[in-house]
C-alpha cells in the first residue's frame, strides 16, 4: 500500500505544482490587458478553471496522500517532517493567496502589477525546492 500511496502523493504535488507555478504567470500576463478586454475576459476563464479544476484537487489530493504517507511511515517523529510540514503549510497559503488574487481579477479590482505576479511566481519554486532537498536528503 505504501508504494501506491506514495506514487498518488507525487502525482498530485506534480499537479498542485503545475498550477501553483503557472497562475502567477497568467497573472503577469493578465495585467498587461486592458480590463474588460476580450483577452482580459479569456484569462478569467483560464484562471478559474485552473484553480478549480486543477490545483484544488491536486491540493487537497496532495494534503490526503501526504497525511496517510506521515502516518504509514511515521513521519511526525523525524525532525525533517516538521520542517517540510511547515514548508507546505506556507505553500497552502500561497495557494490560497493565489485563489484571493483570481477574484480581485475576476472582479476587475487588481491593484498589483506585472512586477508583484512575478516575484509571487518564484515563492512555490523556492518552497518546492526546499521540500524535496527536505524528503530526498533529511538534513536534519
Amino acid at each position: 500500500m505504501y508504494e501506491w500511496v506514495k506514487a498518488l502523493h507525487a502525482i498530485s504535488i506534480i499537479a498542485w505544482m503545475a498550477g501553483l507555478l503557472y497562475l502567477p504567470r497568467l497573472y503577469v500576463y493578465h495585467t498587461q490587458v486592458a480590463v474588460g478586454s476580450e483577452q482580459s475576459e479569456l484569462f478569467k476563464v483560464m484562471e478559474r478553471r485552473l484553480l478549480r479544476a486543477i490545483m484544488n484537487p491536486a491540493m487537497i489530493a496532495s494534503w490526503i496522500f501526504g497525511l496517510w504517507l506521515t502516518v504509514l511511515i511515521e513521519a511526525w517523529t523525524q525532525p525533517w517532517f516538521h520542517a517540510k510540514l511547515l514548508a507546505v503549510v506556507v505553500m497552502t497559503g500561497a495557494h490560497m493567496a493565489m485563489a484571493k488574487w483570481r477574484k480581485d481579477f475576476e472582479a476587475d479590482r487588481n491593484a498589483r502589477g506585472h512586477k508583484f505576479y512575478r516575484i509571487a511566481n518564484e515563492v512555490p519554486t523556492v518552497l518546492m525546492v526546499a521540500v524535496v532537498i527536505l524528503v530526498i536528503v533529511k538534513p536534519f
